[in-house]
């Protein structure tokens, strides 16, 4: 095999590798709010329905935020609450949150947060799902 033929071999096999890793990524993008100043509650309501999830994480873009909690609804009726009281930075994100039971599908989240940005930045929240 000569050299041209051997680097033209690493560098498919390169390219199929990651191109692998990128199409089995765990994680799925719920959502996301751009969130009001002062004390409020929203809700996103979630789209996706290919797989069920196992897990969440909260992401918190562009500004600061404190988020008291979340509740999880769940397609079949039920629910879960998550404490979170947590401060959020800019550009930050949560712990990985387990959802409790098998595999669920999501019908909505909703959190309530107060956000007293001095940079007078709405934040927005995105939530993440792993499959």
């Amino acid at each position: 095999m000569n050299r041209l033929m051997l680097k033209s071999l690493v560098l498919f096999l390169f390219v199929t590798v990651i191109c692998t890793a990128f199409a089995q990524d765990p994680w799925v993008n719920l959502g996301s709010k751009k969130v009001n100043f002062g004390l409020d509650r929203d809700v996103i309501h979630v789209s996706y329905r290919d797989n069920a999830l196992s897990a969440i994480k909260i992401l918190v873009n562009n500004g600061a935020l404190n988020m008291h909690k979340c509740t999880v609804y769940f397609e079949n009726g039920g629910q879960q609450e998550v404490e979170l009281r947590h401060n959020f930075a800019k550009d930050s994100n949560s712990r990985v949150i387990d959802l409790k039971g098998n595999k669920r599908n999501i019908d909505r989240i909703e959190f309530w947060y107060d956000t007293k940005d001095a940079a007078n930045r709405k934040a927005e929240v995105e939530v993440w799902g792993r499959k």
